[in-house]
């Protein structure tokens, strides 16, 4: 039976919101990280069948499939196609999971998935403001009738439904930005991350969101965003960013056949839908289901990355899971790296199997939370290691 393994796996730095990345069109910053992927691997751009990439705000500079825009910009062979998707937040792990179930198939042998976003340039909801109508019609109004579809007040459900108080909240914010920058600090994300020419020549090479000043007092200053009296904050949310990931996807056969040694394995994959209108409780069932698919238990997972869309969205999951809390994001998460939504999926698992390698972890577990009330979920396998 055929199977898909990554053999590299590569993300750029994560900048702020008019930040370091700011100058750098979204294609060219994809293109720089698909450069790196392969002359990471070392594996010639003829080979690659097809660029699965995740991208959500599919308009401007990101419109007009992003994907094969970024491969000619890359100066790959034009017989390298390319295509774009998107599901919300999810869109690159998404990615991921065409280009496997793509390998498996046996419709590839090598495929590269990631993703982009630049919410500098393409500001959030972009594609919902170009005058064009709105996408929820007259028969999403009368099934939810009186219902204004919104993140943060999911976020607000989550953690009102989860008894996660403001405190909490704000705590595990701190904590994100304390593991992301002892993680920095170890030098754990440089075998990851590809540095970025900018367009001044200089070089960009570390993530610019980390908050080492932080503190609870500080936190707690800041004003709730979506209610009055409610708990979510932009210091216990993600940051709004700018980046790209990718991950180079072939089947095992073929990775012996170029000497190419796995970094993970697909072992399983899954995606659900779930209520619409708290919107971000998704990653809850789809971790049962992608664990039931794998034949795995909680216990045997090692490391997990549960983005932070909210702090709320993973203290949900804490609760509902019961996982151990110390193999949750243990590098931090996208309050502390910040949340380029088309590349975040691509972001997380490039991070999640640098980290499996690193500490001989054999099984990973990822999954997000995203818009419309879905989640995706991803179980990897280090080869490396056995019982």
């Amino acid at each position: 039976m055929r199977d898909a393994v990554i053999v590299e796996a590569v993300r750029t730095p994560i900048g702020r919101r008019k930040g370091s990345l700011a100058e750098v069109h979204p294609v060219d910053l994809s293109a720089s990280i698909l450069t790196a992927l392969l002359d990471r691997s070392g594996v010639e751009a003829g080979t690659v069948e097809d660029v699965v990439w995740g991208c959500v705000g599919q308009v401007g500079e990101q419109a007009g499939n992003i994907a094969r825009n970024t491969v000619l910009a890359a100066g790959w062979p034009e017989s390298v196609p390319g295509t774009t998707i998107e599901r919300q937040c999810g869109s690159s792990q998404q990615a991921l999971h065409f280009a496997a179930a793509g390998v498996i198939a046996g419709q590839y042998d090598v495929v590269v998935a990631g993703g982009v976003e630049s919410m500098t340039r393409i500001p959030m909801g972009s594609a919902r403001r170009v005058g064009l109508g709105d996408p929820n019609s007259d028969a999403i109004r009368r099934r939810y009738e009186g219902v204004e579809f919104n993140q943060g007040r999911g976020a607000e459900i989550l953690a009102a439904r989860y008894e996660l108080s403001r405190g909490w909240l704000d705590e595990y914010s701190l904590r994100s930005h304390q593991r992301a920058a002892q993680a920095a600090d170890d030098g754990r994300f440089v075998g990851e991350i590809a540095p970025v020419t900018l367009p001044d020549g200089t070089k960009f090479d570390a993530d610019e969101g980390i908050r080492r000043g932080t503190t609870l007092d500080k936190l707690a200053q800041l004003e709730t965003v979506f209610d009055a009296d409610g708990r979510v904050t932009a210091g216990n949310a993600s940051q709004i960013s700018d980046g790209a990931a990718a991950l180079l996807v072939m089947s095992g056969d073929r990775a012996r056949q170029l000497g190419l040694t796995p970094l993970a394995r697909v072992h399983t994959a899954t995606v659900i839908g779930d209520d619409p209108i708290a919107m971000l409780g998704g990653p809850i069932p789809a971790t049962a289901r992608v664990l039931e698919r794998a034949g795995l238990a909680l216990d045997d997972i090692g490391a997990f990355e549960v983005n932070e869309a909210f702090a709320s969205v993973v203290g949900a999951w804490l609760r509902a899971t019961g996982a151990d809390e110390d193999r949750v994001n243990p590098l931090g998460g996208a309050i502390a790296l910040g949340h380029p939504l088309g590349g975040s999926g691509a972001r997380l698992a490039t991070t999640l199997v640098h980290h499996m390698r690193g500490e001989g972890i054999r099984y990973g577990l990822q999954t997000m939370c995203e818009g419309g009330g879905m989640a995706n979920a991803t179980v990897f396998e280090n080869l490396s290691v056995s019982d």
